[in-house]
């Protein structure tokens, strides 16, 4: 897989991340547990960032290892196959504070893919 290829996961990871923080904006703990719909909704958000960085090569991910793409896999395998013990204390945790890191490391990245995709 080229790095560009990679790109399209990573910038899937970005889109999908802002996602997530449109649907938590301003939105507070009580809020969060009193709309299943939304919890679902996030969950399965959080599922596909960490299955788009499950396809990311493991070449690139060497490479940018400010991700942290080990937690962001095992989130999303917690999810799939653990699915009855799905921890919203954690979903909210990510939701609220680390996608907005991950949002940040991810546009970075993209934003650097953009200007050295010259050759690929």
């Amino acid at each position: 897989m080229s790095a560009k290829d990679d790109l399209v996961y990573v910038a899937h990871m970005l889109d999908v991340a802002r996602q997530i923080q449109a649907k938590v904006a301003g939105l507070d703990r009580a809020g969060f547990d009193a709309d299943e719909n939304l919890q679902l909704a996030v969950t399965h958000l959080i599922q596909i960032i960490g299955e788009a960085a499950r396809l990311v090569s493991d070449g690139f991910r060497d490479q940018h290892d400010v991700i942290p793409w080990h937690q962001i896999t095992g989130m999303r395998h917690r999810i799939v196959h653990d699915y009855l013990n799905i921890d919203f204390d954690i979903v909210w945790e990510v939701a609220h504070r680390e996608v907005e890191k991950l949002v940040t490391q991810l546009e970075a990245l993209t934003q650097a893919g953009e200007t050295n995709s010259d050759g690929e």
